[in-house]
């Protein structure tokens, strides 16, 4: 399990809402004026995320979330490989097909391998649901900190 410390925002229909606490590369903010980290930080809005607890939690409690590293490992083959895979294939079979002397093969080589990575990022945005966020795979509160 991978755990990141985080503070909860909302209670809302016995779901638990989360932000992630600031990720700071020295583990301080005294020198705030100076660090970059609190600079981008402050431009980047944090996005609060939906967790399963079974601890009663208000808001306001830091709390430790976990997520399981085999959901994380399928996500990362799921958003890269596949549209990876799908703009090479595409490139492939076009290329494949067109007779040697068609006029503008290359555009049309270049025009399949966008058009099927299109259509992956369009089909993965369909299963993500089936894939990964099922039940069993969301982030769940470990402890309160």
């Amino acid at each position: 399990m991978i755990e990141e410390l985080a503070v909860v925002v909302k209670i809302e229909n016995h779901q638990v809402w989360v932000e992630g606490g600031q990720n700071s590369a020295c583990g301080g903010c005294l020198q705030k004026a100076s660090c970059t980290t609190n600079a981008i930080g402050s431009v980047l809005k944090k996005k609060s995320v939906p967790v399963d607890s079974d601890i009663q939690l208000k808001t306001g409690d830091q709390v430790m979330v976990a997520i399981d590293e085999n959901l994380l490992l399928r996500a990362s083959l799921l958003l890269y490989l596949v549209p990876l895979i799908a703009l090479f294939t595409g490139a492939g079979m076009a290329d494949w097909l067109l007779p040697v002397d068609a006029h503008y093969a290359d555009l049309w080589t270049a025009g399949s391998a966008v058009l099927s990575f299109i259509v992956s990022l369009w089909l993965i945005n369909k299963a993500q649901r089936l894939l990964i966020l099922n039940y069993y795979a969301r982030p769940v509160v470990v402890r309160k900190v």
